[in-house]
């Protein structure tokens, strides 16, 4: 099988269990990732209990576009699509006035955590998908975040609907997005670097 053919596959296979409110385990622009449809409250559910993470402590959530953002938080501050452009790594910026998601992964205060992608695959999966996915590392809660896909443990392979067969010999970032809160004046914060 060619890698073309891989790579098509192994997209259609994600939509498919994404689509079903399953949960998947995929390669990402920054560490491994454990995903869903972040409009899915059960699917949602479903990745706290993988993680065993309280459900007080909010997911962050990949988009494929950031002119996407619209449809997912409401009152965007005019910097914002500046801001964007001048990232030079993997960011999940922080919003205010979530919309459109599930309510369980939106955080107590309303606020929403987004990285637009760049990775070509989470960027086809994301809009193939048609709807945002949720993104968090692939690990316990409280464990090391894995760097690569072997340092992911079997029981957590095991549990998850499907386990995306790209990538899994690279390594793209040997540490989570940076973070930043960007508040509804357009004042901003880094909370991880």
């Amino acid at each position: 099988m060619n890698d073309l053919n891989q790579y098509e596959q192994e997209l259609e296979k994600a939509v498919e269990i994404l689509k079903a409110g399953g949960t998947l385990l995929y390669p990402t622009d920054t560490i491994w990732g454990l995903g869903c449809d972040a409009t899915n409250p059960k699917a949602v559910e479903k990745i706290f209990r993988l993680k065993n993470r309280e459900e007080s402590k909010s997911l962050i959530i990949l988009l494929d576009d950031e002119i996407n953002l619209y449809k997912y938080v409401d009152n965007l501050p005019e910097i914002t699509f500046d801001l964007l452009k001048n990232l030079d790594k993997p960011t999940t910026i922080i919003y205010s006035n979530a919309k459109n998601l599930a309510s369980n992964v939106v955080a107590a205060d309303g606020t929403i955590g987004i990285r637009v992608t760049r990775d070509p695959f989470c960027r086809d999966l994301v809009r193939r998908f048609g709807k945002p996915i949720v993104s968090t590392s692939a690990n316990i809660s409280g464990d090391p975040s894995p760097i690569v896909f072997r340092e992911i443990t079997k029981d957590l392979i095991s549990q998850v609907s499907y386990t995306v067969n790209l990538y899994r010999d690279q390594m793209n970032s040997s540490k989570p997005s940076t973070i930043i809160r960007l508040f509804e004046n357009g004042e901003f914060i880094i909370i991880r670097n």
